[in-house]
């Protein structure tokens, strides 16, 4: 009997190994293809000069700024809004079915297709609010796309702090505002930049949010305030690999691997911030 289920644990145990290992084997298949295909053309001028000769020749400067634009816009609506929500509903709100379908909505929310946000985003920041399509009008639209993420996330991180070190800091006279800001908020901290990585990683990689709402077909000088149209990396990909007829395959995939290194740099960041907090937290317990 002890021989059956120690052979089971064996099998599922390298059966789960087995499919980690191909997953992992695609992604790295995936960056070293990006590699080996778009590293020929990356080089400075291919960075920092304005596209030209119908985007065919010319870099990708302008693309790049207009990308980080959206994603700092992007986060300065969803972050303070996600956690304030997330705090709202763990700390706050009382559990019973309005915040359960609230819930429900918000996870619902995080399956929506992308285009259905564009277009909501069309209809109401650049026809109802009559935003235009600008930075600012992309920024809520991706914002509204990724709140769904930083909402899960904050409000798991925030469970996961026990609930002895709240009601520790009840007994030595704090508010509870004072205990969410000082001991639950710093504890969650890690949890919440993994939710962040996420979203940003999806919103640097959006098309059809931006599609409807920021983008520009060919935009070489950079924007002057947030109610300018912008070149962002995913929109200019699909326009060289589709619009532009005999575009350099290499400026194609220049463009993808420059896409790429810009998420990974993203999230190279969210987790040394993740990783200092939490030696951080854990120079607090020991002390």
């Amino acid at each position: 009997m002890m021989n059956k289920r120690y052979i089971t644990q064996k099998f599922f145990y390298f059966l789960l190994l087995f499919t980690a290992l191909i997953v992992v084997a695609f992604v790295f298949g995936i960056v070293i293809y990006l590699i080996i295909k778009g590293a020929g053309a990356l080089s400075w001028e291919f960075i920092t000069q304005k596209p030209s000769g119908g985007m065919r020749e010319g870099g990708i400067g302008p693309v790049i700024v207009g990308t980080l634009y959206l994603v700092i816009g992007t986060l300065l609506f969803s972050l303070p809004t996600g956690v304030l929500a997330a705090i709202y509903l763990n700390e706050y709100a009382k559990q019973n079915r309005f915040t359960k379908m609230v819930r429900l909505s918000i996870i619902n929310m995080a399956g929506v297709p992308s285009v259905v946000f564009g277009l909501f985003g069309l209809g109401f920041f650049v026809l109802f609010l009559n935003f235009g399509r600008s930075i600012l009008t992309g920024s809520l639209t991706l914002a509204l796309l990724i709140l769904p993420v930083i909402i899960t996330a904050t409000e798991e991180a925030l469970k996961a702090v026990p609930d002895a070190y709240r009601h520790a800091s009840f007994a030595l006279g704090a508010s509870k505002w004072q205990t969410i800001i000082r001991v639950v908020l710093p504890q969650a901290v890690p949890g919440i930049i993994t939710g962040v990585v996420l979203g940003v990683g999806r919103a640097a990689g959006e098309t059809a949010p931006i599609l409807f709402t920021a983008a520009a077909f060919f935009q070489p000088n950079m924007p002057n305030s947030i109610f300018d149209q912008v070149m962002a990396l995913p929109y200019h990909l699909y326009v060289l690999v589709t619009q532009v007829s005999h575009a350099p395959d290499d400026k194609k995939w220049g463009t993808a691997l420059v896409l790429l290194i810009l998420v990974l740099f993203f999230s190279v960041i969210g987790t040394a911030i993740r990783t200092r907090a939490r030696l951080r937290r854990q120079r607090r317990h020991d002390i």
